[in-house]
Protein backbone atom coordinates (compact mmCIF):
# COMPACT_ATOMS: atom_id res chain seq x y z
CA UNK A 1 0.00 0.00 0.00
CA UNK A 2 2.57 2.49 0.96
CA UNK A 3 3.68 2.08 -2.92
CA UNK A 4 0.78 3.52 -4.19
CA UNK A 5 0.63 6.16 -1.86
CA UNK A 6 3.89 7.01 -3.39
CA UNK A 7 2.58 7.54 -6.84
CA UNK A 8 -0.78 8.90 -5.74
CA UNK A 9 1.51 11.64 -3.83
CA UNK A 10 1.01 15.13 -5.44
CA UNK A 11 4.79 17.10 -6.28
CA UNK A 12 4.51 20.43 -4.55
CA UNK A 13 5.14 23.39 -6.96
CA UNK A 14 8.69 25.27 -6.55
CA UNK A 15 8.63 28.57 -5.51
CA UNK A 16 10.43 31.28 -8.17
CA UNK A 17 12.77 33.87 -5.96
CA UNK A 18 11.71 37.39 -6.36
CA UNK A 19 14.32 39.34 -8.09
CA UNK A 20 15.06 42.77 -6.62
CA UNK A 21 15.25 45.86 -9.20
CA UNK A 22 18.59 47.05 -10.11
CA UNK A 23 19.68 50.02 -10.40
CA UNK A 24 20.92 51.74 -13.92
CA UNK A 25 23.83 53.51 -12.43
CA UNK A 26 25.09 49.81 -10.30
CA UNK A 27 25.15 48.14 -14.00
CA UNK A 28 26.96 50.63 -15.27
CA UNK A 29 29.64 50.79 -12.80
CA UNK A 30 29.94 46.96 -13.34
CA UNK A 31 30.77 47.15 -17.27
CA UNK A 32 33.42 50.20 -16.77
CA UNK A 33 35.60 48.81 -14.02
CA UNK A 34 37.48 45.55 -15.18
CA UNK A 35 40.40 44.10 -12.63
CA UNK A 36 43.43 44.84 -12.90
CA UNK A 37 46.39 42.60 -14.09
CA UNK A 38 48.94 41.50 -11.36
CA UNK A 39 52.35 42.68 -11.99
CA UNK A 40 54.53 39.34 -12.80
CA UNK A 41 57.36 38.54 -10.55
CA UNK A 42 60.81 36.86 -11.44
CA UNK A 43 59.81 34.53 -8.72
CA UNK A 44 56.43 33.28 -10.91
CA UNK A 45 57.31 30.11 -12.50
CA UNK A 46 53.58 29.49 -13.62
CA UNK A 47 54.07 31.92 -16.33
CA UNK A 48 57.23 29.94 -17.63
CA UNK A 49 54.98 26.75 -17.76
CA UNK A 50 52.33 28.79 -20.18
CA UNK A 51 54.59 30.14 -22.65
CA UNK A 52 57.40 27.69 -22.58
CA UNK A 53 56.72 24.17 -24.27
CA UNK A 54 60.24 22.61 -24.10
CA UNK A 55 63.79 23.02 -25.06
CA UNK A 56 64.43 22.30 -28.49
CA UNK A 57 67.36 19.93 -28.99
CA UNK A 58 69.11 19.54 -31.98
CA UNK A 59 72.97 19.91 -33.42
CA UNK A 60 72.35 23.20 -34.55
CA UNK A 61 71.44 24.41 -31.09
CA UNK A 62 73.61 22.29 -29.16
CA UNK A 63 76.12 24.54 -31.14
CA UNK A 64 74.50 27.90 -30.14
CA UNK A 65 74.69 26.83 -26.76
CA UNK A 66 78.43 27.35 -27.01
CA UNK A 67 77.76 31.31 -26.86
CA UNK A 68 75.34 31.50 -25.03
CA UNK A 69 71.95 31.28 -26.89
CA UNK A 70 69.56 28.55 -26.13
CA UNK A 71 66.34 27.37 -28.26
CA UNK A 72 62.65 26.52 -26.83
CA UNK A 73 59.83 25.57 -28.70
CA UNK A 74 57.44 28.04 -27.39
CA UNK A 75 53.29 28.66 -27.81
CA UNK A 76 52.22 29.72 -31.20
CA UNK A 77 50.94 33.13 -28.98
CA UNK A 78 53.63 34.18 -26.89
CA UNK A 79 55.47 37.23 -27.78
CA UNK A 80 58.79 38.23 -26.64
CA UNK A 81 58.97 39.85 -23.80
CA UNK A 82 57.04 36.48 -22.07
CA UNK A 83 59.03 34.62 -23.39
CA UNK A 84 62.42 36.77 -21.51
CA UNK A 85 60.02 36.90 -18.10
CA UNK A 86 59.49 32.95 -18.54
CA UNK A 87 63.17 31.69 -19.01
CA UNK A 88 64.47 34.49 -16.67
CA UNK A 89 61.95 33.77 -13.85
CA UNK A 90 62.51 29.22 -14.60
CA UNK A 91 66.25 29.17 -14.92
CA UNK A 92 67.27 32.97 -13.13
CA UNK A 93 69.72 33.96 -15.86
CA UNK A 94 70.14 37.43 -17.62
CA UNK A 95 68.21 37.78 -21.07
CA UNK A 96 69.50 39.82 -23.40
CA UNK A 97 67.83 39.04 -26.25
CA UNK A 98 65.00 37.21 -28.14
CA UNK A 99 64.59 36.02 -31.59
CA UNK A 100 61.59 34.16 -32.85
CA UNK A 101 60.75 32.13 -35.67
CA UNK A 102 57.82 30.58 -36.95
CA UNK A 103 58.13 27.54 -38.78
CA UNK A 104 55.10 26.91 -40.93
CA UNK A 105 53.45 23.40 -41.54
CA UNK A 106 53.95 20.91 -43.69
CA UNK A 107 52.58 18.60 -46.42
CA UNK A 108 53.81 15.15 -46.26
CA UNK A 109 52.89 11.89 -48.42
CA UNK A 110 53.81 8.57 -46.46
CA UNK A 111 52.55 5.52 -48.09
CA UNK A 112 49.36 7.02 -50.53
CA UNK A 113 48.49 9.56 -47.61
CA UNK A 114 48.48 12.56 -47.45
CA UNK A 115 48.85 14.34 -43.94
CA UNK A 116 50.45 17.74 -42.56
CA UNK A 117 53.15 17.98 -40.15
CA UNK A 118 52.46 20.68 -37.68
CA UNK A 119 53.83 23.62 -37.54
CA UNK A 120 55.99 25.84 -34.82
CA UNK A 121 57.13 28.84 -33.24
CA UNK A 122 60.63 28.47 -31.61
CA UNK A 123 62.76 31.54 -29.94
CA UNK A 124 66.56 31.95 -29.63
CA UNK A 125 67.51 33.51 -25.96
CA UNK A 126 70.76 35.48 -26.04
CA UNK A 127 71.33 35.13 -22.48
CA UNK A 128 74.43 36.98 -20.08
CA UNK A 129 77.81 35.88 -20.65
CA UNK A 130 79.10 33.63 -17.49
CA UNK A 131 75.48 32.50 -17.40
CA UNK A 132 74.21 28.63 -18.51
CA UNK A 133 71.19 26.76 -18.58
CA UNK A 134 71.56 23.27 -17.88
CA UNK A 135 68.76 21.99 -20.21
CA UNK A 136 69.56 18.60 -19.87
CA UNK A 137 70.27 17.38 -16.28
CA UNK A 138 73.88 14.89 -16.11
Amino acid sequence: MALRDFFRRKKEPIKKKEKQPVKKTEVIKKEIVKPLKKPVKKTDKGLAYSVLKAPHITEKATDLAKNDRYVFKVYKRANKTEIKKAVESLYNVDVINVRTIKVPSKKRIFKGIKGIKKGYKKAIVLIKKGQKIEILPR
